[in-house]
């Protein structure tokens, strides 16, 4: 999928690993390269006819502006950008904790400011992107939703308390299926296969089953059922991880954590910015 065609300059502020990823993908679907500028401490190259600088440009206003570092450094990024941006400038954040409210408090100027929390998967447009805004400009909604569509599955929230739950569940998520592949692999080389091999059939299986999930009408519980034959392998397995729910009950738990450091977090920025 191509993305769409940019209105002005797109500045990425910070380029991170999840803003690199998203980068990568929009290089890879033929975004504007001349139209980008990622501003970074570092000064660090990010791929050819991409400029990168340390400081923000005085010959430009942006018509977009991606908020890419980490949520803490927001109050050191928010007084020097917040006046070069003017009132069509669409702002994006994929801040992870910081409210909408927050948002708007440091950036007063531009009309629409769109929440997204991606995931990592956008490297290879297989990624979910959830958004969220209160602007009812809906060129400026549209412009962002297509951005975010080059990078996979795009969901729209209109409950800022949702959008937080998904993001942690869809944002956050890859690194929880990363530990359990991590696991699965150890489990195999504990029993004997070589630590390779065990990887290189975990990350395999995975890859296949994900694939078969999304593919299938059938609920990932009944194509759980449907592997595991009365009585054999598969359902001896299932067992231990159904046992008084102990599957659910620490991905429950996984899920409320994070929720947790969001609400956390959300509090922390909404006592600095007042």
């Amino acid at each position: 999928m191509s993305v769409p065609a940019l209105p002005g300059p797109f500045w990425l502020v910070g380029c991170g690993n999840m803003a690199g990823a998203m980068l990568e993908r929009w290089l890879a679907t033929g975004i504007e390269r001349a139209r980008i500028t990622v501003i970074r401490p570092s000064g660090a190259p990010v791929a050819d006819g991409v400029r990168v600088v340390t400081d923000y440009p005085e010959d430009e206003v942006p018509a977009l502006v991606m908020l890419g570092t980490k949520p803490r450094k927001i109050d050191a990024v928010a007084p020097l950008l917040a006046p070069i941006l003017d009132e069509e400038t669409i702002l994006i954040s994929i801040l992870a904790g910081i409210e909408l409210s927050s948002l708007r408090a440091r950036f007063p100027t531009p009309r629409t400011i769109v929440k997204a929390m991606p995931n990592t998967p956008a490297k290879l447009g297989k990624g979910v992107t959830n958004l969220f805004t209160d602007s009812e400009d809906g060129h400026a909604i549209a412009l962002v939703e297509g951005l975010m569509a080059a990078l996979g599955t795009v969901e729209r929230f209109d409950d800022e308390a949702l959008f937080q739950i998904a993001g942690i569940l869809s944002g956050a998520g890859p690194a929880f299926l990363f530990r359990f592949i991590d696991a699965l692999a150890a489990g195999g080389e504990t029993l004997g296969l070589s630590k390779d091999q065990a990887g290189r059939l975990a990350k395999a299986m995975v890859e296949g089953a994900a694939a078969l999930a999304a593919s299938e009408a059938e609920s990932p519980a009944t194509l759980a059922d449907r592997v595991a034959s009365p009585g054999g392998t598969t359902r001896a397995g299932l067992n231990v991880l159904d046992e008084d729910g102990a599957l659910e009950a620490l991905i429950r738990r996984t899920l409320e954590a994070g929720r947790r450091r969001s609400l956390e977090m959300a509090e922390e920025a909404r006592g600095t910015s007042s």
